[in-house]
């Protein structure tokens, strides 16, 4: 399905072959991908999935790889978290100068470029059918030019403590940044990840992310993924995942930053008894569009997931979630629940929240509840009733409904920067609130 828009894609990738290693296994991955994109074409506005989205800036953006730069100072870079070893990525290339790798750790991590050549580079790390949501994904296998390859074979009692920091630096007319990971966990492995996206300044850059996780049986990742982009920015980007039997997933997603961002996440129960946490939150204020579907098919019997939701919208803003969990025919026993909740903090912001569930088979346990509105103005009441001023009450309850999602964060000093993070982002909200 050749538009004007894939045209462009196709011409500027021809234009920067050079640039994108024309041979080799990377480079027969890229004119894959690029023939598939070219094929099914990035989703639009007009798809069901997407219409919460913004996509008009696709049209003046360059999609060719933001030429090398300086990195930025580590005194510019977040806060490294106690234990965890940190690889840089500047524009998607790894920055080995600001990086810190542990002595000793069971995880393989190698960046891309440097194994594009490597047995089994050709292979994606999992089989799994790409849906037409995941177009993007494929627009980053056809101009990436670095990433990293995570492999967690071997197993110390603690696990492995992984930090992945991805910098966007250039400008949008400059040359886009693409950040790529490729993450498998062997049996009974386990991995502890955090993923942080940040802008080096204030500049407008272009920033489309893919990421392919594969769970063996009994592994176990926690996955936290942090979004603090510049308010310039604009950012796509794209988690696959592959469940095996037994294996558990807990993933949770921050939305902070960016002028407009959305989040594909595909994950898929492949195994019996694989179990799924997913959490997000997200924080929109001036005219931002924060949107995030996420695709959960269960296609084995007997796994569990549990979708929450968060969000706050103030200003302008646009915040949505859109969760779809799928339980295909011989995905008996499948236990499935959905809590998404927004809050209005002005009268020109806007909440979607909007669960679905598609069940074909019997003996199931599924249900989802959504609400989207202001404050609650009895709890409010009640807290002014006991003495507390306005404004405590009103962040009490601000709190309290972010929390669903922050407590849940493992990790003592990343729960910390978040809740700092948040301590100078959330917005003031009115009283009153509905359900859908």
């Amino acid at each position: 399905m050749s538009t004007p828009l894939t045209t462009r894609i196709a011409e500027e990738h021809a234009h920067a072959s050079r640039a994108l290693a024309p041979a080799g296994a990377l480079a027969a991955r890229r004119r894959t991908a690029l023939s598939a994109l070219t094929a099914q074409g990035l989703p639009s506005s007009r798809d069901e999935n997407w219409k919460y989205a913004n996509l008009r800036p696709l049209e003046r953006l360059k999609f060719t790889p933001a030429p090398g730069s300086a990195p930025p100072a580590a005194a510019d870079l977040p806060a490294a978290i106690p234990g965890f070893a940190r690889y840089v990525f500047v524009d998607g290339a790894f920055a080995p100068a600001l990086s810190a790798p542990l002595g000793a750790t069971s995880a393989v991590i190698t960046p891309l470029a440097a194994a594009a050549d490597a047995p089994g580079a050709a292979a994606v790390p999992f089989s799994r059918a790409a849906s037409a949501d995941e177009g993007f994904a494929l627009l980053n296998e056809a101009f990436a030019t670095d990433g990293v390859d995570i492999r967690v074979a071997g197993q110390p009692a603690q696990g492995a403590h992984l930090e992945l920091v991805f910098v966007a630096r250039a400008e949008s007319q400059e040359g886009a940044s693409y950040p790529r990971v490729e993450l498998r966990l062997d049996k009974g492995t386990q991995l502890t990840l955090i993923e942080r996206h940040v802008s080096a300044g204030a500049g407008a850059s272009f920033v489309n992310s893919a990421v392919q996780v594969a769970l063996g049986r009994g592994a176990t990742l926690n996955h936290y993924r942090l979004q603090e982009l510049a308010p310039r920015v604009i950012a796509f980007d794209t988690l696959s995942a592959v469940l095996a039997e037994q294996a558990r997933y807990r993933l949770f997603g921050i939305a902070t930053g960016a002028q407009s961002s959305r989040s594909t996440l595909a994950v898929q129960h492949a195994g019996e008894r694989a179990d799924l946490t997913l959490a997000v939150l997200a924080l929109g204020d001036r005219q931002q569009v924060l949107d995030t579907y996420a695709r959960v098919e269960h296609t084995a019997p007997r796994a569990h997931t549990e979708q929450i939701f968060r969000g706050i919208s103030a200003g302008r803003a646009r915040v949505a979630f859109n969760g779809k969990i799928i339980v295909a025919p011989g995905a008996q026993g499948t236990d499935s629940h959905q809590s998404l909740r927004g809050l209005l903090a002005g009268p020109e912001a806007e909440i979607d929240v909007r669960p679905q569930l598609e069940i074909r088979t019997d003996e199931v346990r599924c249900s989802h509840g959504a609400t989207a509105g202001k404050l609650d103005a009895n709890m409010l009441f009640y807290l002014l009733s006991r003495g507390l001023e306005p404004e405590v009450a009103q962040r009490l309850l601000k709190w309290a409904f972010l929390e669903d999602v922050v407590a849940g964060i493992a990790v003592p000093e990343l729960r910390r920067a978040v809740e700092q993070r948040l301590a100078l982002q959330v917005p003031e909200v009115e009283p009153h609130t509905e359900a859908i």
